[in-house]
Order: structure tokens, then C-alpha cells, then sequence
């Protein structure tokens, strides 16, 4: 296998399991459709490709050296991970209306990244695997993995999309936006303990 499929593999593999980014792509999906989810998408993906690059040049060594930033990162991505779990389980379930809510932001997005340790996971261990702090292979990872990244996650906003239909009363769309902050505060207790 070539170094490039290899990492695209790795890159598809990371991306589209589970994790607080699709999640929340989803319940946007589902609520919003997926044209409304595509900047919450981008934000994540351009997030996650600057991790990957700050990682690739040196920000794990950083947080090594001192620990306390990376407590902060973690308890940060407690904090936000809790927040979003506490949007979904309040929300409604109207799908039209005053209080309608606007989709999850490209910022949004792009902090989940930067507060979600499966992208930390994902950055430190790609890069340790197929850049051996080459510059090169690191942009070349960056842009293969950019796309993977952006497909994956805005699957998972179209999934919500397309379960959007069967959701037609508010009832089930609370139903599902409590069990994915349900979801979100088992990956904020996954930091914790």
C-alpha cells in the first residue's frame, strides 16, 4: 500500500467513527438539514487540519512540557462538550417557529476540534505514524486528510438529514437530541475520569 492510501485510510478511519464533531453534525442535521450544517462541516474540518499542522510542528511537545495547558484544554473540552449536551436537551423539538435555533457554527466546529481528545488522539498519532517530522509528509497529510475530514463529518449531517423526515413531530426530534446529549456527556465523562 502506498503512503498515501494509507493515510487516507487512517484519515477516513479517524474521521468518520463517532465521536462529539459528528455527533453534533448529526443532531444539526437533523434539525437543521444539511445545507444549514455544511459551515458547522468546514469549521470542523479546517479546525482539525490546523490541530493536525500544529501538532506536525511541534504543539504536542508544548503541552508536555507543560501540563497545566493541557488541563486546561481538557477541562475546556468538558466545559463545551457539557454546553452542547445541555443545547440538545433543551431544544424543543420545533422544527419551525420563534424559537427556532440557528445551526451550529463553523467556530463551533472548529472548537470541538481543539476540545475533543479523538482529534488530539487523531493528530498526535498521524503524525507520529507518517510524518517522522518531515514537513513535507506533514502538508501532504494535512490535504489528503482535509477532505476525508470534511466528507466524513458532513455524512454524518446528512444521515441527520435524511432522518429529519421521520421526525416530523417534536416529540421524537427531543427524543433524539436528548439521546445524543446523552452521547455528548459520556465523551465529557471520558475526559473526566
Amino acid at each position: 500500500m502506498s503512503l498515501s492510501l494509507s493515510m487516507a485510510a487512517f484519515a477516513l478511519a479517524a474521521s468518520i467513527s463517532p465521536g462529539p464533531v459528528n455527533i453534533v453534525a448529526l443532531g444539526s442535521g437533523a434539525r437543521h438539514g444539511l445545507r444549514a450544517s455544511l459551515m458547522h462541516v468546514a469549521g470542523a474540518t479546517l479546525g482539525f487540519c490546523l490541530l493536525l499542522v500544529l501538532v506536525g510542528l511541534g504543539l504536542h511537545e508544548l503541552l508536555l512540557r507543560w501540563p497545566l495547558l493541557g488541563e486546561v484544554l481538557r477541562w475546556g473540552g468538558v466545559a463545551f462538550l457539557l454546553y452542547m449536551a445541555w443545547r440538545l436537551a433543551c431544544d424543543s423539538g420545533q422544527l419551525t417557529g420563534e424559537q427556532r435555533q440557528h445551526p451550529p457554527s463553523a467556530w463551533q466546529g472548529a472548537a470541538m476540534q481543539w476540545l475533543n481528545p479523538k482529534a488530539w488522539l487523531a493528530a498526535v498519532a498521524g503524525v507520529g505514524a507518517y510524518t517522522g517530522g518531515e514537513q513535507q509528509l506533514l502538508w501532504l497529510f494535512t490535504w489528503i486528510y482535509g477532505p476525508i475530514c470534511f466528507v466524513s463529518v458532513a455524512c454524518w449531517a446528512w444521515a441527520g438529514s435524511v432522518i429529519r423526515h421521520y421526525l416530523n413531530e417534536a416529540r421524537y426530534l427531543r427524543l433524539l437530541n436528548r439521546g445524543l446529549a446523552v452521547l455528548l456527556v459520556g465523551s465529557a465523562g471520558y475526559l473526566v475520569f
